[in-house]
């Protein structure tokens, strides 16, 4: 199913397709599932090291000067969605279920919320 643009209607199928692709024409094969985990805990701190210095409280240093942070994100997403093909997760169904759930919970509850507005 495709969806509008600016919503996940297909498109982490494809992103899910396009790294088992990626994965067994250039990447040759995964790496185990731990690894894969320890893989994407590096990654996740290299964002929190961005995000602490460019956007926080910690100075940035000039070698993180010229660090993307869209790339770093992009780094989280690949090693996510190798994780999901590993371990036959359907992302896209998972998506859409929790997007669900989040909707029918805070439909209300943020709107309310004095501290959000």
């Amino acid at each position: 199913m495709e969806g509008r643009p600016g919503t996940a209607g297909g498109e982490v199928a494809t992103l899910q397709r396009e790294v088992e692709g990626w994965i067994t024409t250039v990447g040759v094969r995964y790496f185990n599932e731990l690894t894969n985990m320890a893989i994407l805990t590096e990654e996740v701190g290299e964002v929190a090291r961005i995000m602490a210095r460019r956007y926080g409280e910690q100075s940035e240093k000039e070698s993180d000067k010229g660090k993307d942070l869209g790339e770093e994100l992009a780094d989280v997403l690949f090693v996510a969605l190798c994780i999901a093909n590993q371990t036959n997760t359907d992302l896209q169904a998972a998506w859409r279920k929790k997007m669900e759930k989040r909707t029918s919970r805070d439909a209300q509850r943020h709107g309310q919320n004095p501290k959000l507005k």
